[in-house]
């Protein structure tokens, strides 16, 4: 168990400091305090870099006032509620629909999911996309919303990398699903 101590104290130490120094000193207290909150040390650390964000673009402001470190708890809490409200919103619309059988992956399928996962974000989007999907450069530039040359590398990248994890024979299932 710890112990949260006498914020006020704490915050009108904090006031003359940098963000740096209010960063570092009330962190992990506030961390505690939000997977207290949330439930998940992930989650709360999320939330708490989102609070803590948002404190840094306006602490010069911040600093002056007497509680800081309330004003990025309450952010914090403030953000832990609507993302439980996101959720719950998410859970009743998942509830109204019929969810589809599950996906059962040859083993070949399950080594290329999880080389894919290796690969950058953008990378997979462009390899999914064009490999498997059978968009074309074009047609990928344009659902993901950047240039084709952009597609071209993380294509190029994305094959590259995938080849230094997988067989040819695991290679073949982009070619064999399109």
């Amino acid at each position: 168990m710890f112990h949260v101590g006498d914020a006020a104290d704490r915050d009108e130490a904090m006031t003359e400091g940098s963000f740096e120094e209010f960063y570092a000193a009330t962190y992990l207290r506030l961390l505690k305090q939000l997977v207290l909150v949330t439930g998940d040390a992930g989650d709360a650390e999320d939330l708490l870099q989102e609070a803590y964000a948002r404190a840094a673009v306006r602490w010069k402001h911040l600093r002056d006032y007497d509680r800081p470190e309330a004003w990025v708890r309450r952010v914090a809490l403030h953000l832990a509620a609507d993302a439980a409200r996101r959720a719950r919103r998410r859970a009743a619309a998942l509830l109204r629909l019929r969810l589809p059988p599950p996906v059962e992956l040859s083993p070949d399928s399950l080594d290329l999911a999880k080389a894919l996962r290796a690969l950058s974000l953008g990378q997979r989007q462009a390899v999914v996309l064009y490999h498997l999907v059978g968009l074309s450069v074009q047609e990928v530039a344009e659902q993901l919303g950047v240039p084709v040359g952009t597609v071209k590398a993380r294509l190029a990248r994305g094959r590259a990398a995938l080849a230094r994890r997988l067989t040819a024979d695991e290679l073949e299932v982009l070619h064999d699903d399109r």
